[in-house]
């Protein structure tokens, strides 16, 4: 039998991975700036909130004193990073703008706030970012514009009530990304036009899960994608009046302008079928309506056809640095396999073949099928218990509840296995030291020791390609990006949860789920891959089978909880088979459940919002 641990097949597959992440680094970094026409910072600043603010300022070569020119600042939405942004200011850079994509307090690397700091942390941070843009001298104080996604879009909102209060406001332009606007005053409850004579328009999205939606006088609520027809959207585009006085019906896309306060103001909204609110900042129809905004109001320094767009070229590198990541995990493990400190480890499974009993395909076929309801079971009924059950000393609310989620199903998993076990394994001759489930000690220690090892090395590439390059390696809502020290006891705290999840999956994949389909061993992969993913998967089609063939969300799942799905299904595919390939090699099934565990933590604490608690 060859091994599965072949040193120049293994040691090639780590070149790669190096090779891919310098590619992945390079190439976004080269995307970003335009092959070096664009200055990245990386900002860290007190702001005036009294708070410290992260931000990727985006400076074009040529701008200067002399040569002022639009500034742009843009967010992010919940739980999300600068990063998440890449679309908006890729593209607005690169046609001359200054663009500051901030982290939003909490986010990213800015500073966690308290209870009673948040009434400080103007608009999130967003307004505090208008400040500092506002400062810097080869920014056109006059052509100030700000625009984020979804909760971006509402620190644009709570920005105006500080702008509104300066003697002349900053901000000329707002543009919200499947964002509201504000409709009605919230003192008279009347519908008023907040935004002045400022330009301002809406990105709306026809499915989208929070926003666009209002009730008629029947008590109704409207249809996705009827938008326009609502008072809202009838009031906004008339800047502000009541709708019900007002006799034209206003459309999508048109821009319509009247003169406020002796200025030319326009109001406009850009409606999208077929989209999700998640989906707006990896959309190439989203992202050209945000240059052709920005470029009509306050016309672009350098002109480009807003369909001419490259970020789709960062995140294509950006993805390739995430099969990199997944690559190095395996190929490094194998690696330190061959020094002296780790060879113990060195044990390659032995050959499998189909299962041989009718009770070991009962339990099989039946414990995978009853894994996934459970899983998607529990995840739809742990939601609101655990919104209540948030820790005191810090509050990294999604985290949490995908923590305790997966602890149930590694508890479930434990005691399903048990139970075979007891009742059939024996029987059916699984032996559980021969499988790698009983170890001695010292392996034990040795197995956390080299799991530790192989993160450890993997993020500090992470973190090299952040330091040089201001890059991390993401695809739409998922990534791998550095943190904080901050963020570490969280991260300590969370690791018993997703462990007790990872460490039994690995447990049940390796020594209970492994044989044979079709004669090939990596169809067993695929398929037990694919059974560890089909709860989320029952969750996602629960949630958007609903809402696109009803128009209304499942009554079973809040929007955000579908949301937090995607990214995890993908992750449960891949460390599945990240940890069916360390096992291989190890006959160990603990060592890829351990840096699965330590992985997806810090995966889930640094793309997150946290909160101390007032």
């Amino acid at each position: 039998m060859r091994s599965s641990l072949s040193p120049n097949r293994n040691r090639f597959w780590l070149a790669i991975s190096l090779i891919f992440f310098v590619i992945s680094a390079v190439g976004a970094w080269l995307v970003q700036t335009s092959a070096g026409q664009i200055e990245v910072r990386d900002l860290r600043w007190e702001t005036p909130s009294g708070l410290v603010l992260s931000a990727l300022l985006f400076k074009p070569k040529g701008v200067s004193a002399d040569k002022p020119v639009p500034g742009i600042v843009t967010s992010h939405g919940m739980l999300n990073s600068r990063e998440m942004q890449d679309s908006t200011y890729v593209e607005l850079a690169r046609r001359g703008y200054v663009v500051l994509a901030i982290d939003m307090y909490g986010h990213g690397f800015s500073q966690v706030v308290t209870g009673p700091q948040r009434d400080r942390a103007r608009a999130t941070g967003m307004y505090d970012g208008v400040e500092l843009i506002a400062s810097l001298p080869y920014v056109d104080k006059d052509k100030i514009g700000i625009t984020g996604h979804s909760f971006g879009g509402r620190s644009a909102n709570w920005s105006m009530p500080f702008d509104n209060k300066r003697d002349k406001p900053l901000v000329s332009a707002v543009l919200l990304q499947t964002a509201d606007a504000t409709y009605i005053d919230p003192k008279t409850k009347q519908y008023f036009n907040d935004y002045g004579s400022r330009h301002v328009g809406i990105i709306a999205d026809e499915w989208d899960e929070f926003f666009f939606r209002q009730k008629g006088a029947d008590g109704k609520m409207s249809k996705p994608g009827a938008f326009l027809s609502t008072d809202n959207a009838q009031s906004f585009l008339h800047f502000g009046a009541d709708p019900k006085a007002v006799s034209d019906k206003r459309v999508a896309d048109a821009v319509y302008t009247e003169t406020i306060d002796g200025k030319q103001a326009s109001r406009v909204i850009y409606m999208f079928q077929n989209m999700t609110h998640p989906w707006a900042p990896f959309s190439e129809r989203s992202t050209a309506r945000i240059v052709e905004f920005f470029d009509r109001v306050f016309g672009a320094p350098v002109p480009i056809d807003s369909h001419s767009q490259i970020w789709q070229y960062k995140e294509a590198f950006n993805g390739l640095g995430l099969i990199a990541f997944a690559i190095f995990l395996v190929a490094f493990t194998k690696w330190m396999l061959e020094t002296r400190t780790f060879a113990p480890l060195h044990t390659p499974a032995g050959p499998v073949g189909p299962i041989a009993t009718t009770s070991g395909q009962r339990w099989l076929w039946g414990g995978l099928v009853v894994s996934a309801i459970v899983s998607a079971g529990s995840y739809l009924l742990l939601f609101d218990p655990v919104q209540n059950l948030q820790p005191g000393f810090r509050t990294q609310y999604p985290p949490l509840f995908i923590g305790i989620w997966a602890a149930v199903n590694g508890l479930f998993a434990i005691l399903f296995m048990w139970a075979y076990y007891r009742t059939a394994g024996r029987r059916d001759g699984v032996d559980l030291a021969a499988t790698g489930v009983t170890m001695p000690a010292r392996k034990l220690w040795l197995t956390v020791l080299l799991a530790i090892t192989v993160v450890a090395a993997a993020y500090a590439i992470v973190f090299a390609a952040d330091y040089l390059l201001k890059v991390d390696f993401r695809l739409w809502v998922l990534a791998v990006k550095p943190f904080g020290v901050d963020r570490i006891p969280f991260v300590l705290a969370m690791l018993p949860l997703f462990g007790l999840y990872f460490v039994a999956n690995s447990v049940a994949l390796n020594a209970f789920d492994r044989f044979t389909l079709l004669g090939r061993e990596w169809v067993n992969t695929t398929v037990v891959g694919l059974f560890n993913v089909l709860g989320g998967v029952i969750v996602l089609l629960l949630q958007y089978g609903t809402f696109f063939t009803t128009g209304e969300m499942s009554p079973f799942i809040q929007a955000m909880e579908g949301i937090y799905m995607i990214p995890i299904v993908v992750i449960l595919f891949v460390t599945a088979v990240i940890a069916r390939k360390i096992y291989r090699a190890t006959n160990n099934p603990y060592l890829g459940g351990l840096i699965n565990t330590l992985v997806v933590t810090m995966m889930t604490i640094a793309n997150t919002q946290t909160l101390y608690p007032s």
